[in-house]
């Protein structure tokens, strides 16, 4: 056979492939968790759904294609099991840095209300994900509001920024904070044992 006089391309992958370095390649197979991706010499590597973006969670046969050229960054290679792991959203910066460094807690912000949900409404501030205002920040005296009676689909809402978690992909906004929360008032007005 021609491969047996030929050098195994798996021997010479860990110092071809240094965790860090852009490749090309040529997608061959879309599947649920990721695309596999033929590199020039015949190895395969895999881009992981989690590794395709920042911040979408589309499945990979929205993204990509059988053909497709693309372009990714190697994060790791295991020669033993003959694997190599790639990423694409390396190849751009992290949004949700951005995000952390953009809008700080105790800020106030301005969006359009992009989608309505049982526990919240998700609002759109023009970043390329959406925050969420939790239904227990909605109001500070009404027990059991249901957004979708007090706010639709486009919306303009004013808010505070309650959490900026670029860790964890968390960030959250509350419109009672627009208000000082009248239970305070209450309990200077009326304190316990006075009544």
């Amino acid at each position: 056979g021609m491969k047996q006089i030929l050098p195994n391309p798996w021997d010479l992958a860990p110092d071809k492939y240094l965790p860090g370095l852009k490749v090309t390649g040529e997608v061959v197979s879309v599947k649920d968790y990721g695309v596999f991706v033929e590199l020039n010499d015949g190895i395969e590597g895999l881009i992981h759904v989690s590794e395709m973006s920042w911040t979408q969670k589309n499945s990979p046969a929205q993204l990509y294609s059988v053909g497709d050229k693309i372009e990714a960054q190697v994060l790791e290679v295991d020669t033993e099991n003959k694997r190599i792991s790639l990423g694409v959203k390396q190849l751009k910066p992290n949004p949700w840095n951005e995000i952390a460094e953009k809008y700080k807690v105790g800020q106030q912000v301005k969006g359009k209300v992009k989608s309505v949900v049982d526990f919240g409404i998700f609002v759109d501030l023009g970043e390329e994900f959406d925050a969420l205002i939790h239904v227990s920040d909605l109001s500070w005296t009404k027990k059991n509001v249901n957004p979708s009676e007090e706010y639709k689909v486009g919306n303009e809402v004013n808010a505070i920024v309650l959490t900026v978690d670029s860790e964890n992909q968390k960030f959250s906004l509350g419109i009672k904070q627009l208000e000082e929360d009248p239970w305070k008032k209450i309990e200077e007005r009326f304190p316990a044992g006075t009544i």
